[in-house]
């Protein structure tokens, strides 16, 4: 199934690369405020769609573009598909975007592809056995101290989007981190966490289809990714962090009370962090995670799943 998923990524890469080299003849379309879509979105995702399709005709689709409407419908595996992830660097000419695909087994991601078209950069994951980079394992930075690392995000963009407390979270790690770095497009910044690029991530506002096969690329390169309160079963609730496990523990201490899952108590935003102090709590809140994010007995094992 990855293989094909590859298949579909690199055709879907192809499409948009040859789009790429006449951005002039792109057609734009505007979802709403500040969020596009192109022809080359629509042409992307119906040549993943098509290919997956034709190998596996009785499986789901869940597609950015054209949501449900393909594919088998209350089917176990189910596809994710983000065509072109970083639309607005695309249609500007910045090479940083992808497709991302993944697939979902009884609601859990098993499997992942993401395709940097522009850098000819093919990330995979299956679960349980690893993330890779053009075949090379990947494994999350190691460092720990939050002063020596370098973060991701994604700014807010859409009507509606709560401004006012990114920034408050912006303004609790920008003086604590190494560096700050916004790229444009969810999926490459969970694959760079997952190869040791950057040492964490965060950002709210995103689909499923923005980070599920990252997800599944940072967990299988030894990170954690949840919500901003560290819940592992985040996929809907428009939350994401991710990082290497230590650096994962301090960024819920810092941004929990941020997360509109987080108990009363602890969304008090005069609550203080507790990052400054000693890494005895967010190693806490980090085995925690793990812990949560381990499969249940009575999940089904990668060996036994249908693939």
């Amino acid at each position: 199934m990855v293989n094909v998923a590859v298949k579909a990524a690199r055709t879907a890469g192809s499409i948009i690369n040859r789009a790429a080299l006449d951005l002039e003849a792109v057609r734009i379309s505007q979802k709403q405020i500040n969020d596009f879509v192109t022809d080359v979105d629509k042409a992307a995702e119906a040549s993943i769609i098509e290919t997956l399709l034709t190998a596996y005709p009785d499986h789901g689709i869940w597609a950015e573009e054209t949501g449900r409407e393909h594919g088998a419908k209350d089917a176990e595996l189910v596809w994710i598909i983000d065509p072109l992830d970083g639309t607005t660097n695309f249609i500007h000419g910045l090479p940083v975007y992808c497709v991302s695909i993944a697939l979902a087994f009884r609601g859990k991601i098993e499997q992942a592809v993401i395709y940097d078209p522009s850098r000819n950069d093919l990330f995979t994951a299956t679960k349980g056995r690893g993330a890779y980079l053009n075949d090379r394992r990947l494994r999350v930075s190691k460092r720990v101290r939050m002063e020596d690392c370098l973060i991701s995000t994604g700014f807010p963009f859409r009507p509606g989007d709560d401004y006012k407390t990114y920034m408050r979270m912006l303004g609790d790690i920008m003086p604590r981190a190494s560096g700050i770095r916004r790229q444009g497009s969810a999926a490459l910044d969970l694959a760079h966490v997952a190869a040791g690029y950057t040492d964490g991530f965060f950002e709210p506002g995103l689909q499923p289809w923005d980070v599920a096969a990252g997800a599944l690329m940072v967990t299988e390169a030894g990170g954690l990714v949840g919500n901003f309160s560290g819940d592992a079963d985040f996929l809907e609730q428009k939350e994401c962090m991710a990082g290497n496990p230590r650096i994962y523990g301090q960024m819920v201490a810092m941004f929990g009370k941020y997360s509109k899952f987080a108990d009363a108590g602890d969304k008090d935003p005069a609550r203080p962090t507790n990052v400054s102090g000693t890494l005895a709590e967010a190693d806490a809140i980090t085995a925690a995670a793990f812990a949560a994010a381990a499969p249940a007995a009575h999940e089904t094992p990668v060996a036994d799943a249908p693939f």
